[in-house]
């Protein structure tokens, strides 16, 4: 069966009447039907679906583009497609690799990228009140100017939002100092879909019942549109260090990073490289697994840092790079850089990454079978990985695979939908857990309800009660039925 999205059911147009009341709601220059308009709210980052753009086909197209200016903007459009039925994709940056910004039911797709006021920076309080639409480079210079950081830094920091960051679970590269977004976050605003408007206190912390504001982080947008945030900030670092090791296996990389974190201190960023990514980022040759750290902070927590990590690699004889905090720097240069997968993709090679988490007594053993495993699947040119994230209990392992199964759509899908039951199969089986930081979206919809167990009724039973029309970002998380894969 050809793997895509299917649009049999998608709202392709809206009502006159219905657009009437939306061009009175945010005005008629914020109301768009221009094929140029749908087309680029239709499409992210998700590999798959650049496959099919390359192969002149875009499945997933909204009926019209909505740009609201506000909170209570956006409260008024979903009021409105809610008593029409109507569905609702948000997007802003669209830099999601899973899917989850796409229109697989049409309707209405709400830019979210009017609302760009960064409101308040309360360097006394150490947060910042920010609307979701804000993307990373203005927030940082912002902050910086203050003399704070949020230091959340993904990968896609320069196309993401800061709603993105909390819909999407989204984890910077320097989380290990500064945490996850979902450990940053202090308060939220978010419209419901029948109009309201739920705003949370911010503050320090509060026992005031369950935390509400956590149903929406990684929600992707099902459960309510996110329309600003309050974030906590940091003292912007005054000091940092950078070192690199090589070690003869992945294996020992890893436990030496479990030993780091046992240490207590924070380092701003731990990853270690198996040979064949070694090799590619940093010409290590293939038989080394290099490990690269960065420390910031002040000068003398830095030094902390930095003994504490090299008294812990010496116990395993790990080789110092000749180009020792070179590395940092050519990470740090060319961390962010995306810009090769088109051109992949126009090569006819079929690439993604799949970026999984698990305990530290399973995770060399996840990562020599899912990558053994990824290996055998016909077509399979490379699988290759990192480990990016690192916690006191465990971290992540970050796969990159490629194959060629040939110029047939129908083969190329098969072959991306054969890697990815392979490799969830694998980390379920193994102990570890289907994603890490890059969400579900519709790539890893099929798999949630197994990995969430009786949890996933309750995820239903949520959604039935907060958008019991089913209007809110439609076919994501697996809630409402398969619709990737057909």
């Amino acid at each position: 069966m050809q793997v895509r999205v299917t649009t049999a059911d998608a709202v392709k147009s809206i009502p006159e009447d219905v657009t009437r009341r939306l061009e009175e709601t945010v005005g008629p220059t914020h109301v768009t039907t221009a094929d140029t308009d749908l087309r680029e709210a239709g499409a992210d980052w998700w590999p798959l679906g650049i496959v099919w753009q390359t192969d002149g086909d875009q499945p997933s197209l909204p009926a019209v583009v909505v740009r609201p200016g506000s909170a209570d903007e956006v409260a008024s459009v979903l009021a409105v497609a809610n008593a029409s039925l109507i569905p609702v994709t948000p997007f802003a940056g669209r830099s999601g690799v899973c899917g989850g910004s796409l229109p697989v039911r049409g309707g209405i797709s709400l830019d979210l990228r009017r609302l760009d006021r960064i409101i308040e920076v309360d360097s006394t309080d150490l947060m910042v009140h920010v609307e979701a639409g804000v993307f990373g480079p203005p927030l940082e210079d912002t902050l910086r100017a203050e003399g704070v950081t949020v230091g959340h830094y993904p990968q896609s920091f320069d196309l993401a939002t800061v709603g993105g960051w909390i819909a999407c679970r989204g984890a910077g590269q320097l989380s290990n100092r500064y945490g996850k977004i979902e450990d940053m976050l202090l308060g939220l605003e978010v419209a419901l879909a029948n109009g309201s408007i739920m705003r949370t206190n911010p503050q320090p912390r509060a026992a005031t019942g369950p935390d509400l504001m956590r149903l929406f982080v990684g929600a992707e947008g099902t459960l309510g549109v996110i329309t600003s945030a309050w974030l906590k900030l940091w003292p912007a670092p005054a000091a940092d260090a950078r070192r690199a090791w090589s070690f003869d296996t992945f294996a020992d990389g890893l436990e030496a990073m479990r030993r780091i974190m046992r240490t207590g201190t924070r380092p701003a960023c731990v990853r270690l490289y198996d040979g064949p990514e070694s090799a590619r980022h940093f010409g290590t040759g293939d038989t080394r697994n290099a490990m690269i750290v960065l420390s910031e902070g002040d000068a003398a927590q830095v030094e902390l840092e930095i003994a504490a990590v090299e008294e812990v690699v010496a116990g395993f004889g790990a080789a110092v790079s000749p180009e020792d905090s070179g590395l940092v720097d050519v990470w740090l240069e060319h961390r962010n850089d995306v810009s090769a997968l088109h051109e992949v993709v126009e090569r006819g090679i079929v690439v993604d990454t799949i970026e999984i988490a698990a305990p530290w007594s399973k995770l060399a053993a996840i990562y020599e079978e899912t990558q053994a495993a990824v290996l055998g699947v016909d077509a399979t040119l490379i699988c290759t990985a990192h480990a990016s994230h690192a916690y006191k209990s465990g971290g992540c392992v970050y796969f990159t695979f490629a194959g060629v199964p040939g110029d047939d759509r129908a083969a190329k899908d098969a072959y991306y939908r054969s890697v990815w039951d392979t490799a969830m199969s694998r980390v379920r089986a193994g102990g570890g857990t289907i994603s890490h930081h890059h969400g579900i979206g519709l790539v890893r919809a099929r798999f949630l309800r197994e990995e969430l167990g009786a949890g996933f009724d309750v995820l239903t039973a949520v959604k039935h009660a907060l958008d019991p029309n089913g209007i809110l970002n439609p076919g994501k998380l697996g809630l409402d039925g398969p619709v990737w894969p057909a």
